[in-house]
């Protein structure tokens, strides 16, 4: 629309200005620059992380095991099958019972390691009772074994899209590391339903999850 105005009426602009944020507090601006939807990453995943670490722990305990019956449903049979985890940090559903129940019923598990900033994350075999020792973050990490390929990857998320776009912790691993594996494993996201964001935004290089989970 032509913005055709003179003297003091009012200025006609292609687009009208938005009032949604009036409207739906879940409204978010588009945003479109990458520096911009980095700040805006960096904001929501401290909002998001306070969110969580605010619930009580035995109510995180109470989602978890929810959680582990939820992923039950959608994996189905185990036996056979090499499911990557990962160690519980700042407040994420604890699904360490679930692991040693992998364990038991014929499944193998396994945990992601930080191998260095900028590279995909490499993956060790590893059961409940097995010498761990400190990785990055004083994250634990199994102490030896060959790097293993996992057919099921089970990844925290910091905030989750209706697209299953992951919000993470910012460091770029699991996208680099989906990238870079021979083969496509089953990937599913897991949280808390209080995670579920409108957008995150998602850039060429985000890789969406197959699954969702949560307590719900």
């Amino acid at each position: 629309m032509a913005n055709d105005h003179d003297g003091d009426s009012p200025a006609q602009y292609s687009s009208p200005p938005c009032f949604m944020h009036e409207i739906n507090p879940e409204f978010r601006p588009p945003l479109s620059d990458w520096t911009d939807v980095r700040r805006w990453r960096k904001a929501e995943r401290e909002r998001l992380i306070a969110a969580r670490l605010a619930v009580s722990a035995d109510a995180r305990a109470a989602m978890s095991l929810r959680i582990a019956q939820g992923l039950d449903a959608v994996i189905g049979e185990i036996s056979g099958r090499m499911v990557s985890l990962y160690w519980p940090f700042r407040g994420e559903p604890d699904l360490r019972p679930w692991m040693a129940s992998i364990n038991e019923r014929g499944g193998r598990t396994a945990l992601p390691i930080v191998v260095e900033k900028g590279q995909p994350l490499i993956f060790r075999a590893y059961k409940p009772g097995d010498r761990l020792e400190k990785g990055v973050w004083n994250i634990p990490i199994p102490a030896e074994g060959d790097p293993v390929l996992p057919d099921i990857v089970i990844s925290p998320i910091v905030g989750i899209d209706p697209s299953h776009y992951r919000l993470g912790y910012g460091g770029g691993f699991f996208d680099r590391t989906l990238a870079a594996m021979p083969f496509k494993p089953l990937v599913i996201g897991v949280g808390y339903e209080m995670q579920r964001i409108v957008t995150i935004y998602p850039q060429p290089h985000d890789i969406p999850m197959d699954r969702i989970v949560t307590e719900a």
